[in-house]
């Protein structure tokens, strides 16, 4: 590769995706978006073998998953149309460690983001940890914690979390995702209208269509800090423990380097950096997995 690394780059897209069709993107060995390298030199703890390499990146290539429906994980760059954000991070960091090209495989929300994966089109992806998902996805320890809170239109009469599982009150929720998972285990008296993303839970609880948003809470603030009509409960209803995972069918070697990678990644600094870098608020790096 004397002439250097070639990334293939299919332009300025209008926007993410929203069909079956995703949206992929290739980028050549060792290529990691600019403000990465900034950061000094990156830990060698992971250092895969051969074997590791073809469990992880079976195709000679690292597919990874990326939901653009979570902001604290990605987003979409205005500027230049391409996928940015702390899961894009970790995974050029980990097609680097591989010494595989990247591709990115992007979706607008979290349940195609998961069949991605169950379904062999991507090896890894970047989702909140899930019993009913973990029938399928094997995940490592959380990365990054983050809140699950209510949004409710200013003159609701609802002033607490706990008021919320009543009968006759309907919840809108983004369809599979975290919080939609954990509240149907949960509530036990309220109702659901689910639809297929963040956008569409926000408008249908200005529209009346529900008495209560379910979803993250730095998200839900932004929202409510630009519209006067909404509001956000107070507290939280639950701790979302985003994570790595890939399909459990891969085995358990492969289990076992990616929650290397990841507990390399935490302890090195660098999911604290991407962070800082991607101006993520409302986010924590998660502790270290507890000791076998």
């Amino acid at each position: 590769m004397g002439a250097g690394p070639v990334v293939y780059d299919p332009g300025r897209r209008p926007g993410f995706n929203t069909d079956d069709k995703p949206w992929r993107m290739w980028r050549a060995p060792h290529s990691l978006p600019r403000p990465i390298p900034q950061n000094g030199p990156m830990s060698t703890a992971f250092s895969p073998d051969a074997a590791t390499v073809a469990l992880l990146a079976p195709t000679g290539r690292l597919r990874a998953s990326i939901n653009l429906g979570n902001p604290i994980l990605a987003g979409t760059d205005p500027a230049s149309g391409r996928a940015r954000g702390v899961s894009v991070d970790l995974a050029h960091a980990l097609a680097r460690r591989l010494g595989v090209p990247l591709e990115t495989i992007e979706f607008p929300a979290a349940t195609k983001s998961v069949d991605a994966v169950t379904g062999g089109v991507a090896d890894v992806g970047f989702f909140a940890i899930d019993p009913l998902r973990g029938a399928e996805i094997a995940f490592t320890d959380a990365t990054i914690l983050i809140e699950g809170a209510y949004l409710v239109r200013a003159d609701s009469p609802l002033q607490a979390n706990d008021e919320v599982d009543r009968t006759g009150t309907r919840v809108v929720v983004g369809k599979g995702s975290a919080y939609d998972l954990f509240l149907t285990r949960e509530l036990k008296a309220a109702s659901f209208v689910r639809v297929p993303g963040a956008a569409e839970v926000v408008q249908v609880l200005r529209d009346g269509g529900a008495d209560v948003a379910g979803g993250i809470r730095q998200v839900l603030v932004e929202v409510a800090a630009r519209d006067a009509a909404l509001r956000v409960l107070p507290g939280r209803f639950m701790v979302i423990r985003q994570a790595m995972g890939l399909a459990r069918t891969r085995g358990p070697a492969a289990e076992a380097a990616l929650r290397a990678f990841v507990e390399d990644m935490k302890a090195s600094g660098f999911v604290a950096e991407a962070l800082a870098r991607h101006a993520v608020a409302g986010a924590t790096v998660a502790p270290a997995a507890p000791s076998n």
